[in-house]
This record gives structure tokens, sequence and C-alpha cells, in this order.
């Protein structure tokens, strides 16, 4: 009896192990990527027709966490490659995410939390060494889209700012040509080795935050516990980002973080993702003071798509917060930050991208705002940034 107890149990468990790695990872894909409606989804026409002239590019999207294969149509989630496709979207930039503390919160996160990351690795079969390491796990996620351009013709990895203007050359002979550019989520993937940068770049990284959510090495969260500003070992990284022509992201950053990296670098800066404080009163989001210092750099903010960001559930609330910027520091320093695939409830997924132009045209802004709304922006600074060579 001892022995069939223990191979009931061992079948037991041989059972959960394959439940966990078959089934945990599409389980929370499904439970936190959520969209409030679902496609498809019936833009109007005069806004469907705008829509189609664009070329949408989104500061952020964090769909290389995903067990999805990008080149694949899914039905969770928010993006795919055929999705974001269908949605206009010319210029995707991925952001490679790679610690999540539990429990963490808008009113301040805990950096020695669980962090979840790991889990999800492991129920992805991600390669081991990732499970330990914040390093290896942009690595890997590099290395994901990487390989998602190389099977695909029309997908185009951007390293340089020549890369960038063969791909706006390619879409005017074919639409369906998209460009996609890594970016890292928070430089506690440095793991305290200001040399890994020069790695993450050579891997293709060419944008990069400081922080995420919560304080590090470098410096403050926006969601942290201190708030603090650079570090002496932030300023090492930031002085190599700048060396390496590596656009800096204050999105998470603190206040005294942004004041601070502001003081100490040259040249536009992005906020790949947020909302305003003015429409959206929280920390997560920029104060009046730092869009005009944002503005006042040629730099531009990328307005968010999710609830806590723009403090509504529909894309009004989205041109709200960009009629806000637009009215405060002109349109040219709008962008687009969706954070799909960010853990996050938004309310159309890749293909319902006309809806938000459908919004912008209600809130009172002509073609040609939404034109840089919706691109035009985020090109302008990315052409600015990107290395001329390799």
């Amino acid at each position: 009896m001892l022995r069939l107890g223990l191979y009931v149990l061992a079948g037991l468990l041989a059972l959960a192990l394959v439940g966990y790695f078959v089934g945990a990872a599409p389980i929370a894909d499904a439970r936190y990527n959520t969209v409030q409606a679902e496609p498809p989804y019936d833009p109007s026409g005069r806004a469907q027709a705008l829509h189609d002239t664009l070329m949408v590019a989104d500061l952020h999207n964090d769909l290389l966490l995903w067990g999805r294969d990008p080149l694949t149509r899914h039905d969770r989630g928010h993006t795919d490659v055929p999705r974001l496709r269908e949605g206009g979207v010319g210029l995707q930039v991925f952001a490679a995410v790679t610690q999540v503390p539990r429990g963490r919160s808008y009113t301040g996160t805990d950096a020695d939390a669980l962090d979840q990351i790991p889990f999800l690795a492991a129920a992805q079969r991600w390669p081991v060494r990732t499970w330990t390491s914040r390093f290896e796990r942009a690595r890997y996620q590099a290395r994901k889209l990487r390989r998602a351009a190389a099977r695909d013709g029309a997908l185009f990895l951007l390293r340089t700012r020549a890369d960038l203007d063969a791909l706006l050359a390619r879409r005017r002979e074919a639409p369906s040509a998209m460009g996609a550019l890594l970016a890292v989520e928070g430089l506690h993937a440095l793991e305290g080795n200001v040399a890994n940068v020069d790695t993450l770049v050579d891997d293709g990284y060419r944008m990069m935050s400081l922080t995420h959510l919560h304080d590090n090495a470098l410096g403050g969260a926006s969601t942290g516990l201190v708030n603090g500003g650079l570090t002496d070992f932030g300023a090492a990284v930031v002085d190599r980002l700048a060396a390496r022509d590596v656009t800096i992201d204050l999105a998470h950053a603190s206040e005294a973080l942004i004041d601070d990296v502001l003081a100490r670098t040259d040249g536009p800066v992005v906020v790949s993702h947020t909302g305003v404080r003015a429409t959206c009163d929280s920390p997560r989001n920029l104060s009046d003071r730092h869009v005009e210092a944002i503005a006042a750099r040629e730099g531009v903010i990328g307005v968010g798509l999710w609830e806590t960001a723009v403090c509504g559930t529909g894309p009004a609330a989205v041109a709200t917060a960009m009629r806000h910027v637009a009215d405060r520091v002109g349109v040219e320093h709008v962008a687009l930050g969706t954070d799909f695939d960010g853990t996050v409830s938004v309310p159309f997924d890749a293909t319902g991208l006309p809806l938000l132009t459908e919004a912008l045209l209600d809130e009172g802004f002509s073609a040609q705002d939404i034109e840089q709304i919706m691109g035009e922006n985020a090109v302008r600074v990315l052409r600015q940034r990107l290395p001329s060579s390799e």
C-alpha cells in the first residue's frame, strides 16, 4: 500500500508539472492581457479611411514576454504581428520585461518582493539561464525577436537611422512592411555591470528605460519606495547610453530621476508609455512640469491606453490626455505608447487602433495632427537618436 501510495503521489506530481508547463503561462496571459471590447471593431468610415493612410508607430509593447509566436495570429492577448499589421502599425517598439515583484502597486513597489518572471520563464520553457538572470532574460527576448524577423521577410529589426529610412521607403511600395525596435524596460537588467550596456546594444537594443516598477541601482521609480534621483552607478550608465546612441526612455522614472537625467544629457528623450496628471492624477503619470521639460528637449510623450494611465476605459480618455499634452506643449510632442500585452486591460486589441483615430477626430484634431500623433513624431525622434551605423 505504501508503494502504491508513492506511485500515486508521483503520478499526481507529474500531472501537476505537466499542467504547469502546458497551462500556466497561457492562463496568466489570458488573465492579465484583456480587452474591454472584443474584435471585430466598427470605426466610422471617415476614421477608417484616415487610419488607412497612417503609419502607426507605437512606443511600447510587451509581447516578447509571452509564449505566443509573434508571427502567428492568436485569440488571446493584445498583439501579434498579423494583428499589428491589420491595425496599421508600421513601427513597433518591443520592450523586454525582466523583473516584476509580487504585490506591485502605484503606492510603492518593493524591489525585494518575490519576482514573478522566473516562474513565467520556467512555465514557458525559456532557457534555464533565464530563470535566475535578468540580463539573460533581456538577451533571450532580443533573440526571440531576431528569430521572428528572420522568418518574416517584411519584418525588419531597426538598428540604425539607415534601417529606419529603408523601412519608410519600403512601406511606400509594401504597406505590410513593419519595423521592430528593441527596448529594455528597466536597467536592473544590467545586474550592476555598466559593460552589459554594450552587450545589449550588440543584441539590437536601441531604447532603454532606467527603471520599471521599482527602485533599482540606477535610481528611483515613480512607483518605488524611495523615489530617489540618479545614483553614481546610474550616472555611469546614462553616460554609456549616450556614448552608444541609445534612446533614453523616462517612463516609470521618479520625478527626481527625470530631473537628474535631463540635467546630465542632451537631445531628445522619450517617455514611451504614460499618462498625464492633469487628466489622471497618479504617481505613475507625468506632471505638467515634466511634460514641458520633455518638450523643451524636443522629445515625445507616448500616451498609454490602460485605465490608470488615462482614468477611463475607452479611446476618448486617451484622446483627452493627448489633447492636454498638445495644448500644453504642441502636437509635435504627442505620441502613442499603448502598453499592449503589459498585463493591463485596454479598450481594444491592435486591430482596434482605428477607434483611437476616430476618438482623435472627435477630440478636434486635424488629419495632419493625427498623422503626427500616431506615428510621425515618434519616427522623427528615433531618426535623431538612432546611430548612423552599427
